[in-house]
C-alpha cells in the first residue's frame, strides 16, 4: 500500500476507548487506538502527516474567499460567504465558524503527529525529520490563516485536553507570528526539507515553499526588507520560472509545472471537488452560485497598459472586452468568450440579458452579475463536474509580485527589478507593446505601488489571494462600501443600475470592526477565556 501524499490516505482519528472492568490504559481488542498505532504501525507517521495535509487547502475555500472582495458575488448566504462580503455577518456566522474548525482541526492533527513520531517503530532518521519539517510547516499555515482573519488566537503546539481547550486563552498575534516563524526558520535552516520530490510525492511542503509562506507571513505585516530578501533567495536560487501558458496555468495536463510552488491535492475519482457546478453557466451544467463582478473586469488595463479610465485611453465601452489584458479571457466568462470542450469543441457564451441559456436574467442558475468564472475549468471533468484539479495555493508569479511590492513600497523598484518581475508576468500574459511591457520611467513611487498592486489583483485573480492583500492594504473599507455591479445592460434610466451596470449587492465594510473577523460565539459559550474582538 503506497502511503504517499499522491494518495492521500485519510487516516481513522485516533480515538482512546475502555470498559468499565478493564484498566483505563488497556487497549481494546476489537479496533486500533493511540496507545497502539504509533507503535504497532511503521506507517503510522506518514498516514497521519498525509491527513494533516488535507487540511492545507482546498479548493471551495480559495474561491468562496473571492466574495469576500471586490472581485466576484456569491447569491447562497447560507454557509457561505455572502454575509462576509456584504458586512451583514454576525458572531454567530457558520463560515467564520468554519474556518476556525478546520484549521485548528489541522493544528491538532500536525500537533498529534509530532508529540507521537517518536513512538513510530524503526522510523527512518532522515524522513522522520523531514515529516516533522512538514508538519510544522502546514501547522504554521494554519495558524497564519488564522491570525490574518481573528487576529490574537489561541496558541499551542501540543494536544489539548478537553479541559485545556475550555480554558485556553487568545496569545497576543505577535507572539504567534514570532513563533510561527521560528518553526519556519527552524526547519528551513535546519534543512529539514528537500527542494523536490520524486513523482510519488508531488504536493508536499519543499523547503522553497516553507520559504515562500514566511514570505507571505512578512508580506502580511508589511516587513519589506525581508520580503525582498526572501524572495529573491527563492528567485535566484529556487529553480522555478512561468510557465508558458497562462491559461494552461490552470489545465489539469500541466499540474506541477515549473511555476507550481505549492498547491492542494486532488485525484481523479479518488478526492474531488464539484466547484465547477458552483461556477459554470447553465450551458454546461452549472449553477453559477459563484460570479466575477463588473470591478474585477473593470480593474484589467489595456493592452498599450493603459487603464479603462486613464487619460487617453484607448477603452471603448461599446466593446469593452475589445484589447484588453489577455488575462481577462483567460479568467472571466463574458458574451463572445468560450470554454473548450476535451474533443476541442468551443462552447460560445451568451451573458446578455434575456439571451439564450446562459443571459442575465434568463433563471435562476444564470450568473447573478452577468460574468461567469473561466479559471480552473477542468474540461476532463467527470460525472456531475466533478473534477481532481489542484487549486494552486503559492505560484512563482506571487514571489515575483512579493518582490516587486516590496521593491515599490522600499523606494527600490527600478528598471532592472522591473524586468525581473512585472516585464516576465507581463510578456507571458500576451502583452507586447513597448508601453506595456517596459518600465514606466518617471512613475512616482506612490504610482508605482499602485501599478503593482493592480498587477498582483489582475494576475492572481480568483486564486485567493484578493482578501487578504484589501485588508492588509487597509482599503477593504473603500472597495466593499457601496454597490458592487454587474454587466452593463444599458438601461441607464431603469432602477436596479448605475450608468446602466447592474446593482448586485449593497455592501457595508466598518473599518473599525470589520478588519477582524469575530471569535465565534459558540467557542466563547465554551470557553469564557476568548474575549472578543473589538466592536463586535
Amino acid at each position: 500500500m503506497k502511503t504517499t501524499i499522491k494518495n492521500l490516505i485519510l487516516s481513522a482519528v485516533l480515538v482512546v476507548g475502555g470498559a468499565s472492568c478493564v484498566d483505563l490504559d488497556t487497549a481494546p481488542y476489537d479496533r486500533e487506538t493511540d496507545l497502539t498505532y504509533w507503535e504497532e504501525d511503521p506507517e503510522a507517521a506518514v498516514k497521519a502527516l498525509n491527513t494533516c495535509y488535507t487540511y492545507l487547502g482546498n479548493m471551495d475555500e480559495q474561491l468562496y474567499c473571492e466574495a469576500m472582495t471586490d472581485n466576484a458575488y456569491t447569491k447562497q448566504p447560507n454557509d457561505f460567504t455572502q454575509n462576509i462580503g456584504n458586512g451583514s455577518y454576525s458572531t454567530a456566522d457558520s463560515y467564520v465558524k468554519q474556518v476556525w474548525d478546520g484549521r485548528y482541526t489541522g493544528i491538532r492533527m500536525c500537533n498529534q503527529l509530532l508529540e507521537n513520531i517518536d513512538r513510530v517503530p524503526d522510523l527512518d532518521p532522515e524522513l522522520k525529520k523531514r515529516y516533522i519539517g512538514e508538519a510544522k510547516v502546514l501547522r504554521a499555515y494554519s495558524y497564519y490563516e488564522l491570525y490574518t482573519k481573528f487576529g490574537d488566537i489561541p496558541y499551542t503546539t501540543k494536544v489539548l485536553s478537553i479541559k485545556e481547550s475550555m480554558s485556553i486563552a487568545r496569545t497576543a498575534k505577535a507572539t504567534v507570528i514570532a513563533n510561527i516563524l521560528a518553526d519556519l526558520d527552524e526547519v528551513i535552516n535546519g534543512n529539514y526539507l528537500p527542494t523536490s520530490y520524486d513523482a510519488d510525492n508531488k504536493g508536499r511542503i519543499t523547503r522553497w515553499a516553507a520559504m515562500a509562506i514566511k514570505a507571505k507571513i512578512y508580506l502580511f505585516e508589511g516587513n519589506w526588507t525581508q520580503v525582498k530578501n526572501i524572495t529573491s533567495t527563492i528567485m535566484t536560487e529556487g529553480g522555478f520560472k512561468l510557465f508558458g501558458s497562462y491559461a494552461g496555468l490552470f489545465e489539469i495536463a500541466n499540474e506541477y509545472n515549473s511555476e507550481v510552488i505549492l498547491d492542494a491535492q486532488y485525484r481523479p475519482t479518488s478526492r474531488e471537488h464539484q466547484m465547477m457546478y458552483v461556477f459554470l453557466p447553465p450551458t454546461l451544467g452549472g449553477y453559477s452560485q459563484l460570479s466575477p463582478l463588473q470591478e474585477l473586469v473593470d480593474s484589467y488595463i489595456m493592452l498599450d497598459g493603459k487603464t479603462i479610465k486613464e487619460t487617453g485611453t484607448s477603452f471603448d465601452e461599446s466593446h469593452p472586452y475589445a484589447n484588453r489584458d489577455p488575462r481577462l479571457k483567460a479568467t472571466v466568462m463574458y458574451t463572445g468568450n468560450s470554454y473548450t470542450l476535451a474533443d476541442g469543441t468551443e462552447v460560445v457564451i451568451n451573458c446578455e440579458k434575456g439571451e439564450g441559456k446562459d443571459g442575465y436574467g434568463v433563471g435562476s442558475d444564470c450568473s447573478a452579475t452577468g460574468y461567469y468564472i473561466k479559471k480552473y475549468w477542468d474540461n476532463t471533468y467527470r460525472a456531475t463536474l466533478y473534477s481532481g484539479l489542484n487549486p494552486i495555493l503559492i505560484r512563482y508569479a506571487d514571489i515575483l509580485l512579493m518582490n516587486a511590492e516590496a521593491l515599490a513600497e522600499l523606494g527600490e523598484l527600478d528598471k532592472t527589478a522591473w524586468d525581473a518581475t512585472i516585464k516576465p508576468i507581463r510578456a507571458r500574459a500576451g502583452f507586447t507593446l513597448a508601453s506595456a511591457v517596459e518600465f514606466p520611467e518617471g512613475a512616482s513611487k506612490d504610482k508605482l505601488i499602485e501599478i503593482v498592486r493592480n498587477e498582483r489583483r489582475s494576475e492572481l485573480a480568483l486564486e485567493g489571494h484578493r482578501h487578504k492583500d484589501i485588508i492588509r492594504w487597509r482599503i477593504a473599507d473603500k472597495v466593499l462600501n457601496g454597490w458592487c455591479h454587474g454587466l452593463k445592460t444599458n438601461e441607464n434610466e431603469v432602477v436596479g443600475t448605475d450608468n446602466g451596470y447592474v446593482r448586485v449587492e449593497n455592501r457595508a465594510f466598518n473599518a473599525n470592526k470589520h478588519y477582524l473577523w469575530p471569535i465565534p460565539q459558540a467557542e466563547r459559550d465554551l470557553n469564557a477565556n476568548l474575549v472578543q474582538n473589538p466592536n463586535w
